[in-house]
């Protein structure tokens, strides 16, 4: 039996009048794969957002192994091992790759005037430290990314710069990852080449629970264990890709079927 990493109860985000989310339950184990999909506006990435401390939830609850995390702060949510990525990228383009995941570990960084103004041995072994991390979790993604590792984001690919949000999201090691529409902006080529990133990641790190927010059925029929449809901010499905796909309220859901 896998062990649970994260377990969502009851959780209802609502904005004024309007529900965003109502009284989601689900649960990730140890490796899951778990895919989140629905219509456009069903509530998806506010579940992301509520999970992350980014929206206040009105109520239920978010445990990360068993522990409560429902009221932390985003900083204390990623300090306990949630990561994420968002549909829009929200890399620094005009900085280096290097640059990009140094602030993917944030929480590992000395800033201290002291440390980094008088104790430049010491400086300088971290940077280094740093270096050797930055590589080996781009090798661990792709190794082609370490020829860019002090190229500036701007001058990679779209492709390329995903791949770099989901490095920067995981060089923090967490347990849990956060993937929201990553092959938004990317061909058809693009995504294919970057979900088999994604199945090689989820090899190397068995243990990684990782939830997907994608609107590429292909894709998550390929890369997912099971997924959740949401629709108007409700559950109305979970199961394994087959099942889902052919529930007549997944389909009335998407395709307006009676």
């Amino acid at each position: 039996m896998k062990t649970s990493l994260l377990q969502v109860e009851g959780l209802t985000v609502r904005f004024g009048g309007l529900t965003a989310l109502s009284n989601l339950d689900f649960k990730l184990g140890e490796g899951d794969l778990l895919g989140l999909i629905g219509p456009n506006g069903s509530g998806k990435t506010t579940c992301f957002n509520a999970i992350t401390g980014l929206y206040k939830k009105n109520s239920g609850s978010v445990l990360l192994r068993n522990k409560e995390i429902t009221h932390s702060s985003p900083q204390n949510i990623y300090r306990n091992g949630i990561t994420r990525t968002f549909q829009r990228l929200r890399l620094a383009i005009g900085l280096s790759v290097f640059d990009n995941l140094v602030i993917g570990d944030a929480m590992h960084l000395n800033t201290s005037i002291y440390f980094n103004v008088f104790r430049r041995s010491n400086l300088r072994a971290d940077i280094k430290n740093r270096l050797e991390q930055a590589e080996e979790i781009l090798a661990f993604f792709n190794p082609k990314l370490i020829d860019n590792i002090y190229q500036p984001i701007g001058k990679l690919s779209m492709i390329d710069r995903r791949r770099i949000e989901v490095c920067r999201a995981l060089i923090s090691k967490p347990s849990v990852l956060l993937l929201d529409e990553p092959s938004a902006g990317m061909t058809h080529e693009e995504t294919r080449d970057f979900m088999t990133d994604l199945m090689e990641i989820k090899i190397k790190t068995p243990k990684l629970g990782v939830i997907l927010i994608e609107h590429e059925m292909n894709v998550i029929e390929r890369v997912t264990d099971r997924c959740i449809v949401l629709s108007y901010g409700k559950k109305i499905a979970e199961g394994d890709y087959r099942d889902v796909s052919t529930n007549k309220d997944v389909r009335a859901a998407y395709l307006g079927e009676d």
